[in-house]
């Protein structure tokens, strides 16, 4: 039976290109100086698409922490101070509007009540998870949330995961590691946790398919999935 449940944040409770589009393709003219050569060479390496603001399924933003973003940004401009660039991309990360990827009060408040444990790990910095998570009203809903720089670890390690457990007292094989990308999936498995891939970010089904035990279209299916398995009490 299952007793807990940990969420990726960006592309699975959040809509990963709803959500970040927009803001990065803003994010990468401010770091270019408006040189339009440069912005493109700052979207290539990110794996982003500057016409229609949308991140490509290999993009390294999908599943990489925000250090290894500011790495590959370096890369092509590099006399940017890595600390200020950190600090801007946080601050200005903070501020995003998330798009939820389904209704999150009433489907957190559902799983709750199915006496579910939850946890939330991120490859994300803890402040700007801490944020969104408190901006959807959701935040006390977690009794466990980490992000890259909360001292267990990023993704595809198993570090987070394993702090979920410690945390709540649950066993690995009584949770489920749900999120977008195959990290989370690799992070899941690592921890011998059962996994979940979703559709709500830029990676295929056919990338994740190999890696999860069931892909779902996004996390409103979890309930009727685990109800189905067994895993949960109908």
């Amino acid at each position: 039976m299952i007793s807990g449940i940990i969420f990726d944040k960006d592309g699975t409770l959040f809509d990963f290109n709803a959500t970040w589009g927009a803001w990065t393709r803003a994010m990468l003219i401010s770091e270019a100086g408006a040189d339009p050569i440069l912005c493109e060479r700052l979207a290539a390496v990110l794996g982003y698409d500057m016409e229609n603001a949308r991140f490509f399924p290999g993009s390294i933003v999908i599943a990489s922490t925000v250090d290894e973003v500011a790495d590959a940004i370096m890369d092509v401009v590099p006399a940017t101070d890595k600390t200020a660039l950190l600090a801007r991309m946080n601050a200005g990360s903070a501020q995003v509007d998330q798009v939820e990827a389904v209704p999150l009060r009433p489907y957190i408040a559902g799983l709750r009540q199915s006496n579910l444990t939850l946890g939330v790990v991120t490859n994300d910095a803890e402040g700007p998870a801490l944020r969104h998570l408190d901006e959807a009203g959701i935040r006390a809903d977690f009794a466990f949330i980490a992000g890259y720089d909360s001292g267990y670890g990023a993704k595809p390690g198993p570090g987070q995961l394993h702090g979920f457990c410690r945390v709540t007292g649950l066993m690995p094989d009584a949770c489920v590691m749900v999120g977008d990308s195959t990290h989370d999936l690799h992070a899941g498995r690592a921890a011998g946790m059962m996994t979940v891939g979703v559709l709500t970010g830029p990676a295929p089904r056919e990338e994740l398919d190999g890696l999860a035990d069931v892909v779902l279209r996004d996390i409103s299916e979890i309930p009727g999935w685990l109800r189905r398995e067994r895993l949960i009490a109908s």
